[in-house]
């Protein structure tokens, strides 16, 4: 071990009461040099005997009354690696006042032959030999970590207040040091902050092996997300970890530090800013009434529980199939209830849409004025190998739902739809443009209740999202795996797809089609390979043998399509809000709908997925099956329910939904 490493260890062990003993006794030897220093500066000597002989009993009588006076303005109880601008402005202090003191008692005790101009020296020099120590000690020791321990080199990309309140974190703690700053300013480039320089980020990548930079830290708090994406842009093609810090917000409120670094999210590489919501529609729904949400403990459901909250109902219902999903659901938000201070109940009512005394028993209970209906089964390979309840529950749970809001009177009910209803090629897609149908139907008729579905694409963070599958991949070393390296989807955040969910029911007259503005579609393996390189890691292929992460395609699954559309036609028309569109879709009669209902009953109660799929190809316009049928009780359906009775038995066993 290196005799420098050894001292610095044997350093940073001693206790504090120790450390207070060394910094007192360097200050008994340093106050009396500083007044030697004064005399010596004063009369250009190096030892001026007639002047300084005098007043000998000053070299020992200054450092006691010194030490007390710094011990009285706290700077011994300051740590010295840690020392900022209170303990500097106590060393000011302290050596003002002790120059006082020395002028003071010449001038009333008439000390004949004592400069005047000494003290001002003493002063002057004083701050020099205790503060200037302390501040060499403090860089003394930022250098040995630095060189003595495995810190990682990071480059800061933001040179403003965040950046350089980063760099301080960082420069106190064992693990990082800052090797450059980057900042998308070009009157900062070459400039220092905190002795480090500011580089351009467009010529950052010979930087990164020059000073042998690991990884960036986006310090950007108050950046809009646009700007994120145009920094996440810039280090596209280096190779470097790139991590960020808190919005503001965050920072402000205590939530979290400047140092806490976190993964870039993906709405970082979107570059989505949401608008701001308009807060008459969340209110008109919301504010003063009892809200109920099916599915409320999915990803969109939850989600839409949380903003409920904000809008102060009168009362909100959480119904959900799955007893751990509302486990945890009422206790997130019984915690943010305790947290607002809020007097409105919360219900956490365990059901299945498909129950329709159960339905019909909650929503007359609690007088429901608002159902945001979310319940459904939305991952398409699941719903593939499970289409009779896939149907059951998505076509004919919503069904239930939407005639028992028309039968009790209440107010609004918004569907959550999805992208994939629009010409689907998949059995879930079909299930909810089915779904959607039976409520344009039911608002025809119904002269109480309001109905109308929100369509939108892939929500960020959602159970079925690509996105923790590729961190989990990439931090396993990969490979990626994207089904087709042409397939494209939309994006949305969580948050932001359910606060214009909420809007738009407020906007809704009946039987409204809204479709919410997606933005760009994105190519997944485009997203991937981003992904890979801002984790720090080189794409493997063809190109780049010696790459750390494969991008693998595995083919397209059972229903999904290369592309989604948010529209079936062109006839759309804007809305009050610049985020929302409202789609003028066609609707089937009545009786044509009455019909094909009854008809995917009797498929679901006979267990034939043949005949399920053959009501929705009729039911939705533009349904074509992309794969061959792979519903998972297909033998039973098909063989097995002709050679064993006992099937056929209990199929018809099964009770009708009517």
């Amino acid at each position: 071990m290196a005799r420098s490493e050894r001292l610095h260890r044997r350093l940073t062990t001693l206790s504090r009461a120790k450390k207070r003993l060394i910094m007192v006794a360097a200050d008994l030897v340093a106050l009396p040099l500083a007044l030697w220093s004064a005399y010596a500066l004063r009369f250009a000597e190096w030892w001026p005997a007639r002047y300084v002989e005098p007043f000998w009993w000053l070299f020992l009588l200054t450092p006691v009354v010194g030490v007390f006076v710094f011990a009285r303005l706290g700077l011994y109880r300051a740590v010295v690696r840690f020392m900022g601008p209170q303990a500097l402005w106590a060393v000011v202090k302290g050596s003002a006042l002790l120059a006082l003191l020395m002028w003071a008692s010449a001038f009333f005790y008439q000390w004949q032959g004592f400069p005047r101009s000494v003290p001002v020296n003493f002063a002057l020099v004083t701050l020099v030999y205790v503060g200037g120590t302390r501040l060499l000690v403090r860089s003394y020791y930022h250098w040995l970590i630095r060189h003595y321990t495995e810190k990682e080199g990071v480059a800061i990309y933001g040179a403003g207040g965040a950046g350089a309140q980063l760099a301080m974190a960082l420069a106190n703690g064992r693990e990082f040091y800052t090797a450059a700053f980057l900042d998308d300013d070009p009157a900062l480039w070459g400039s220092t902050i905190k002795g480090v320089k500011v580089f351009n980020p467009g010529e950052f990548a010979p930087v990164v092996q020059q000073l042998n930079i690991t990884r960036v830290l986006l310090a950007m708090p108050s950046a809009t997300k646009k700007q994120r994406k145009h920094a996440l842009d810039q280090l596209a093609e280096v190779p470097v970890h790139v991590q960020t810090v808190p919005s503001m917000p965050e920072i402000v409120s205590g939530e979290a530090s400047v140092d806490q670094l976190r993964e870039v999210e993906l709405e970082d590489l979107l570059g989505r800013d949401p608008v701001p919501p308009r807060e008459e529609l969340l209110e008109a729904s919301i504010c003063g009434k009892v809200v109920m949400v099916t599915g409320a403990g999915g990803s969109i459901g939850s989600e839409l529980c949380r903003q409920i909250m904000r809008g102060n109902p009168k009362a909100l219902v959480l119904f959900e199939l799955s007893e751990y999903s509302l486990y945890a659901i009422g206790q997130e938000l019984d915690a943010l209830k305790a947290d607002m201070g809020a007097t409105f109940g919360i219900y956490p009512l365990l059901g299945s849409v498909c129950h329709r005394e159960r339905v019909e028993a909650v929503i007359a209970h609690y007088g429901v004025q608002t159902i945001y209906h979310a319940a459904a089964y939305k991952h398409v390979p699941i719903v593939e190998n499970n289409v009779l309840e896939g149907a059951r529950n998505n076509v004919l749970g919503t069904r239930v739902v939407a005639e028992r809001a028309a039968k009790l009177g209440v107010e609004r009910c918004v569907l959550i739809s999805t992208d994939k209803a629009v010409r689907p090629a998949n059995v879930m897609g079909a299930t909810k443009r089915m779904a959607e149908l039976v409520l344009q139907d039911l608002a025809r008729h119904s002269s109480t209740t309001v109905f109308s579905m929100v369509r939108f694409g892939n929500v960020l963070g959602s159970s079925g999202s690509v996105v923790p599958l590729f961190r989990r991949q990439i931090e396993q070393g990969g490979p990626v795996t994207v089904t087709h390296p042409e397939i494209t989807r939309y994006f949305m955040t969580i948050p932001e797809a359910a606060l214009l969910v909420i809007q738009a029911g407020s906007m809704a007259e009946g039987g409204d089609v809204f479709v919410l503005d997606m933005g760009d579609s994105v190519k997944i393996v485009d997203l991937a390979r981003r992904m890979i390189k801002l984790s720090g890691l080189e794409v493997k292929d063809e190109h780049n043998p010696e790459g750390d992460v494969e991008v693998v395609f595995t083919g397209l699954r059972p229903g999904e399509k290369l592309y989604e559309e948010l529209l079936i036609g062109d006839n759309v028309v804007g809305t009050s809000h610049p985020k929302i569109m409202r789609a003028q879709e066609e609707v089937l009669s009545a009786n044509t709908l009455a019909r094909l209902l009854d008809e995917l009953e009797e498929a679901e109660r006979q267990l034939d997925c043949h005949q399920a799929c053959e009501v929705l190809k009729q039911a939705v316009s533009g349904f074509q099956h992309s794969s061959p049928m792979v519903d998972l009780l297909l033998p039973v359906t098909a063989e097995a329910k002709s050679r064993e009775p006992h099937v056929a038995a209990v199929a018809k066993a099964v009770k009708p939904l009517h």
